[in-house]
């Protein structure tokens, strides 16, 4: 990835020693103690702007490369937590959908995830494909469905992230397959 378009230094003499960085929107923000050298200064944002996007890379989804890798990551995960049961016969990315993240067809064991999620942290992705995957042991939104789903440490999280980046963009998408996240079981 190209260094970002715009990098803020922020000085303070009340940092001793300590430097970190942030993005806000397209500016990354490197906070230095103030004592620090201009050549000191030039290292260390170089540096903090390389680690800030590792990790954004690491946070991004592990599937963007392609449908394979997309299956390659729902069998792991399907091995993790839902007992390696869920099989797919596909897995793949497909044009974003209008009314859903993602869908699965049970009869064929087929699952379908929107390209709206390929720019979402890889946790994100995760939890979709558990729930699709899911899909493949429950095919409705029961208790036992939500048993399984719930298995995922970061279930809730992710469903709070996807109703917030549904409102922000204005899509109106209510879940990951038009079930209701609040009718879920716990």
């Amino acid at each position: 990835m190209a260094q970002p378009a715009v990098v803020e230094v922020r000085r303070s003499d009340r940092r001793r020693r300590m430097v970190s960085a942030r993005r806000e929107g397209d500016t990354v923000i490197v906070f230095i103690p103030g004592w620090m050298s201009d050549s000191e200064e030039r290292r260390w944002v170089d540096e903090m702007v390389r680690r800030l996007e590792r990790s954004e890379a690491r946070r991004r989804s592990p599937a963007r490369k392609g449908d394979d890798e997309l299956r390659r990551r729902s069998m792991e995960l399907s091995r993790r937590y839902l007992d390696g049961r869920a099989e797919p016969s596909t897995v793949r990315w497909v044009a974003p959908m209008r009314t859903r993240w993602a869908s699965c067809t049970p009869a064929d064991a087929t699952i379908r995830i929107s390209d709206r999620l390929r720019d979402v942290p890889g946790w994100v992705v995760d939890y979709v494909l558990i729930h699709e995957l899911t899909h493949l042991l429950e095919p409705g939104h029961d208790d036992r469905f939500w048993t399984w789903v719930h298995r995922y440490p970061r279930a809730e999280r992710a469903m709070g992230y996807l109703e917030g980046l549904s409102a922000a963009a204005g899509l109106g998408l209510v879940g990951i397959d038009g079930d209701e996240p609040d009718a879920e079981a716990g």
